[in-house]
């Protein structure tokens, strides 16, 4: 991903909603409970974990049994200290008290809340790219208690690590933010491995790649199982069965009922909230609906500029809700101007903002009638109302918002067969179109009878678009 383009935008649930799923999180609440038995007893090592002798009554205390009990308790001490849970009082003893922060969580807003799980969440995804040490000394022929283990021998490459499970996370983002997406469905563990592994132009996967699909997809397997108990994803875990021969690879699903087997991860609503603040901290733009309430109509208009439908009609909704219709249509109409690449599509947007507005509006519409750039816009809306008195529009203005509204199509989608058939429509319905589109004094006149030449399918008529943009280009000097 492109630090520099933005990510599709996401609907986020509210901050309190997420908050109260921020602190049911099995690793948020066992770390708080662990903060609020910590005492001047409790002892800690020189890395700040509990020492050895006090893990299991902390494991007991929160009631944790099985082989994994010391480590879960463990885990949960480490990220109270990490967010400031726990606070050491004394490095040279090892002693701890409540921290500052715990007060937060029963007491805090849910910015503040939040704020806690997203300390939580970077320990997380930080151990989540750590492989277990037990399994790369037992990959590398290494025995424990064998002497001082040299990490730089070891085959891990901590960089490289984070740098996949940051990719893997962003797909997965993208796969849940996009709105042709699977949205809230789950994504098939092996489709996520793929989707790092297998290059885009690549056919038939190799079986060098298919075998590299397999490794991340056991990465995965053991790096989703952390990140569950933080809330940022619901697991469903490799079935064991596929990993009972530990000298086979698990075979490719055969099915879609099969392949539920291979690991199902889906993005929580807590857990899109998280990555977005991760994105948005590394620099990326993440937009989510409703940012752009408070800020004016050219905000709007820039910022759902490539909004898919849905998202832009939900921002502006918002928008709208706090503003007085008449206002709102007159801040929209005077951003929507403008003789720059971008301004047709801000008067689509603006148009269909618009056509969210009730009849209050109207003196604002009756305002620009006149105006060259927004009058065909006001006589379609007045129109489509059934208001008296609209005048009719000039050929001029006919053949200007035409070339506007195709401009806006072409910025909006590129080359769709939505656009496609506006084109062959507009050919159809006008005879003499492309000897008249020419003279438009548009920015954009030559651009959009090229576009028309590219998309139409007819051979000569396409011909007519062609030589229209090259007169266009000419009448502009260019």
């Amino acid at each position: 991903m492109s630090d520099s383009s933005p990510l599709p935008p996401v609907r986020l649930h509210p901050e309190a909603e997420l908050a109260r799923d921020a602190l049911s999180t099995p690793l948020l609440s066992r770390a708080a409970r662990l903060a609020r038995w910590a005492s001047p007893e409790t002892r800690v090592d020189a890395g700040g974990g509990l020492v050895e002798d006090q893990l299991p009554a902390a494991a007991e205390y929160l009631g944790l049994t099985g082989d994994d009990a010391a480590a879960w308790a463990s885990e949960a001490w480490r990220v109270a200290i990490d967010t400031g849970l726990v606070e050491i009082t004394d490095e040279e003893e090892g002693t701890v008290a409540a921290g500052e922060d715990l007060a937060l969580l029963t007491g805090g807003s849910p910015q503040d809340v939040l704020g806690v799980w997203l300390g939580a969440l970077d320990t997380v995804v930080a151990d989540a790219s750590v492989p277990d040490l037990d399994d790369l000394m037992e990959a590398m022929n290494l025995e424990e208690g064998a002497g001082e283990i040299d990490l730089s021998s070891l085959d891990w490459d901590p960089e490289a690590e984070a740098e996949f499970l940051d990719g893997v996370l962003g797909n997965l983002y993208l796969l849940t933010a996009n709105e042709d997406g699977p949205g809230d469905r789950p994504v098939p563990l092996p489709a996520l491995a793929a989707s790092m592994i297998v290059p885009n132009d690549m056919g038939e996967p190799t079986n060098d790649v298919l075998e590299q699909v397999s490794d991340a997809m056991m990465r995965l397997d053991d790096q989703f199982r952390v990140l569950e108990p933080i809330g940022l994803v619901e697991y469903q875990p490799v079935d064991e069965a596929l990993m009972a021969d530990a000298d086979e690879e698990p075979a490719a699903p055969v099915d879609d009922t099969d392949v539920s087997r291979y690991g199902m991860v889906r993005l929580t609503p807590l857990g899109l909230y998280g990555l977005r603040a991760r994105l948005l901290e590394a620099g990326f733009a993440a937009p989510a609906v409703g940012d752009l309430v408070d800020k004016g109509a050219d905000a709007l208009l820039d910022g759902t500029a490539h909004f898919p439908p849905g998202a832009a009609q939900a921002e502006t909704e918002q928008w709208l809700d706090r503003r007085e219709p008449l206002d709102a249509a007159r801040e929209l109409l005077a951003a929507s101007r403008g003789g720059d690449g971008g301004a047709p599509l801000r008067r689509l947007r603006c148009q269909q903002a618009l056509s969210l507005v009730g009849p209050e509006a109207e003196p604002a519409l009756r305002a620009v009638l006149d105006d060259p750039e927004l009058g065909g816009l006001a006589r379609v809306w007045l129109t489509e109302r059934g208001a008296a008195d609209v005048p009719p529009p000039s050929e001029a203005m006919i053949f200007w918002l035409t070339v506007d509204t195709v401009a806006a199509q072409l910025a909006a989608e590129g080359n769709s067969e939505e656009l496609q058939g506006l084109v062959e429509g507009l050919a159809q319905q006008h005879s003499g179109f492309f000897a008249a589109a020419w003279r438009v004094g548009h920015p954009a006149t030559a651009d959009v009878l090229e576009a028309m030449g590219r998309l139409h399918p007819d051979k000569k008529i396409a011909k007519e678009a062609r030589k229209a943009a090259f007169k266009a280009r000419s009448q502009q000097g260019g």
